[in-house]
């Protein structure tokens, strides 16, 4: 392959024009898409691979929750330490190596007995995941320039590979058991090995140096950064409140099936796909804000037509205006927290795709307790305040520096 390096990329380097007049080294953004693919098919693994350790090793519902816990709130509290890393001295080698430890911590998770040993190795693999994700994100930072609609790429390859982790996970465990998780290692050291390959063959670190680490006379925005931070956490109570109960919404509400049910939040998930290069394309053409407003005026109306809905298809409506308006400002608000921290890229990407996100998983608990006080009507009608919180402080940020 040639042209930049995908986890150097520089400027000016060839491919097509984005809309803000820098050229796009399409060749690398695909690259570093395809490598998101495969990192985050490791999150999506986990899940699928709870089951199998209640049913073959009788883990407690505690116990596998405390697996969930070493591969995504330990994961997302030490990215923005690898995006300072990373900040601080180029390292393009974190990226593969990043993918590389996220495949062999699910790749051990299942060798050994212990369930101390399961824990570690999910959580290896989580700092795995925490180390790819600022590393790539600057990469494509750099490959794409200001384009929003590069990141988007970026972001859906990281949505690709999580609803791929349990279609990698089931068949090998059903023919293997939890011992075969050493074939799940497989995709991680193909992808480190192709991506260390590039990087043998074209290094351009210098130029890495100064498109995605700045330019060092631009000034960083923490009071805008701030704002977009607490953007970014209530969009993340938003979308994992909806990723863990619409499925239950319409099972209980409508009293579907479960096919329904997961029919419902499959479309959610599916729409959401487009959503994030849609988002990206009315960033590049309208502007930054106008995607993350869209995004949140259309996710008010979805939510209070879902808590309202009369019958199931009402429902599933519902759940594709929810799938378009929160998948809307998803690359978008990743974007924008590098255009505020131009001299931090990696700082603000761990922040954006890592602390901040789990405030989801945190809040999402709390949303179950309402449901089952309740019913699950209350707990979506408990989201409703946060898009119309969130469109009031998008008026807070300025534009992003294109």
């Amino acid at each position: 392959m040639s042209g930049a390096d995908p986890t150097t990329a520089g400027s000016a380097p060839p491919g097509g024009a984005s809309a803000t007049g820098r050229r796009v080294d399409r060749r690398a953004v695909g690259v570093l898409t395809a490598s998101h693919v495969v990192d985050d098919l490791y999150q999506g693994a986990v899940p699928a691979l709870l089951p199998f350790l209640v049913l073959e090793r009788g883990y407690s519902y505690a116990a596998a929750t405390g697996i969930t816990l070493a591969a995504t709130v330990l994961s997302s509290v030490v990215q923005p330490a690898f995006g300072v890393l990373a900040d601080r001295r180029p390292l393009p080698w974190l990226t593969p190596l990043g993918l590389l430890v996220a495949g062999v911590g699910i790749g051990l998770a299942g060798v050994a007995e212990p369930y101390w040993w399961t824990w570690a190795a999910v959580a290896l693999s989580g700092l795995g995941v925490a180390a790819y994700h600022p590393a790539a994100a600057r990469a494509t930072r750099a490959a794409a320039g200001p384009s929003a609609q590069g990141m988007s790429w970026f972001a859906l390859g990281g949505n690709i590979g999580f609803a791929l982790g349990p279609v990698l996970v089931t068949p090998v465990l059903l023919a293997q058991g939890v011992a075969g998780t050493p074939w799940l290692a497989l995709p991680a050291l193909a992808m480190a090995a192709f991506l260390l390959g590039l990087q043998r063959r074209r290094r351009t670190r210098s130029a890495d140096r100064r498109t995605a680490g700045g330019t060092g006379t631009a000034v960083d925005d923490w009071r805008a950064f701030g704002w977009l931070t607490t953007l970014v956490v209530i969009r993340s109570v938003l979308f994992f409140g909806t990723l863990s109960l619409l499925a239950l919404f319409v099972i209980d509400r409508f009293d579907a099936t479960t096919a329904a049910g997961s029919a419902a939040l499959t479309t959610f998930l599916a729409v959401g796909a487009g959503g994030t290069l849609a988002g990206g394309w009315l960033a590049d053409r309208y502007g930054r804000l106008v995607a993350v407003r869209l995004g949140y005026a259309v996710t008010l109306p979805a939510l209070g037509l879902l808590v309202a809905a009369p019958g199931y298809p009402v429902a599933v409506a519902a759940a594709v205006l929810l799938g378009l308006g929160l998948y809307l400002p998803f690359s978008v608000q990743t974007t924008l927290g590098q255009e505020y921290l131009p001299n931090r890229i990696g700082t603000a990407s761990g922040v954006t795709l890592g602390l901040a996100v789990s405030a989801g998983g945190v809040v999402t608990p709390l949303l179950g307790a309402v449901g089952d006080a309740a019913d699950l009507g209350w707990a979506f009608a408990a989201l409703l305040p946060l898009p119309l919180a969130a469109l009031l402080i998008s008026r807070r940020l300025p534009p992003g520096h294109r």
